[in-house]
């Protein structure tokens, strides 16, 4: 391990980068597949990311290492952490990507605790007998000495027109002096209607993820399988990007960005109602 680390850090030291390519001595464009390798785990894309393997993906670097968040290092790995077959963003916007990331002012980094990446987990489930598709959107938090993934939202179609509450003239409501009658026309809203989200407040909002979790105790639901992961980051100051895994021949393979956009004032929020399916 140690004499891999001194052959790469020989050829490292005069790295040419080349968009779509791997890395090759001074004038020279070469696919080198030990660079291009697929990143096999959302860990090692990580690690990739911040500069914190070598290029064969054999030995880490940690801080104190030469190598160590190099930036001709990282360059070269955020170049091949793009889908390139499939992904429709431009060249132009992943150079200005990596050029904020590699910021000699203001470097930027992936940290696995910290917040603001989410992952997206496509399940199917068997509800009252009938399989359907539950997302989940889960994020890390901290327990104990430790961190811990825990289910931030529930994304379930079956659930999502039992709450719709009617407006306007066709809306039910409790007459304003309902106080004077004891509020006994609450019977109207229990037992006569069958909208009793009518009643509520203005700012109601049912929490499905406690629903779904009754209904979990109730047996009427049973997990089947995963479907899918993918995840999305808003660690980098000023951007948004969506990482999949892309199974299939060649070295452009593995846990990739797929997807990339820079934020403007606001987006984050719209990105974050979409990404939760917040209407």
């Amino acid at each position: 391990m140690r004499k891999t680390f001194l052959i790469f850090a020989f050829f490292i030291a005069s790295i040419s980068i080349v968009s779509g390519q791997g890395i090759g001595s001074p004038g020279t464009i070469k696919d080198d597949g030990r660079f291009a390798a697929s990143t096999k785990q959302l860990n090692q894309f990580f690690r990739r990311f911040n500069g914190e393997e070598s290029v064969d993906g054999n030995t880490r670097f940690y801080p104190g290492d030469s190598l160590f968040q190099n930036t001709n290092l990282r360059k070269g790995f955020l170049t091949i952490l793009f889908d390139n077959q499939t992904s429709s963003v431009s060249p132009d916007l992943k150079n200005q990507f990596i050029q904020s990331v590699l910021s000699p002012t203001y470097s930027q980094y992936l940290v696995f605790h910290r917040p603001g990446w989410y992952a997206e987990v496509d399940t199917e489930f068997f509800f009252k007998g009938k399989r359907e598709q539950v997302t989940f959107i889960m994020k890390i938090q901290p327990e104990g000495l430790g961190y811990e993934w825990v289910i931030d939202k529930v994304i379930f179609d079956p659930f999502k027109d039992l709450f719709n509450k009617s407006a306007g003239a066709t809306k039910e409501f409790l007459h304003p002096l309902s106080h004077e009658l004891g509020f006994m026309n609450l019977r109207r809203a229990f037992q006569d209607s069958n909208s009793p989200e009518s009643f509520t407040s203005s700012t109601y909002k049912p929490d499905y993820l406690a629903i779904f979790l009754y209904e979990m105790k109730q047996n009427n639901l049973r997990f089947d399988t995963v479907t899918g992961v993918k995840f999305h980051f808003f660690q980098i100051g000023g951007w948004y990007f969506e990482v999949n895994q892309f199974n299939r021949p060649g070295f452009n393979t593995g846990w990739l960005i797929s997807n990339l956009v820079r934020l403007g004032p606001g987006d984050k929020e719209t990105l974050l109602k979409y990404i939760y399916d917040q209407k």
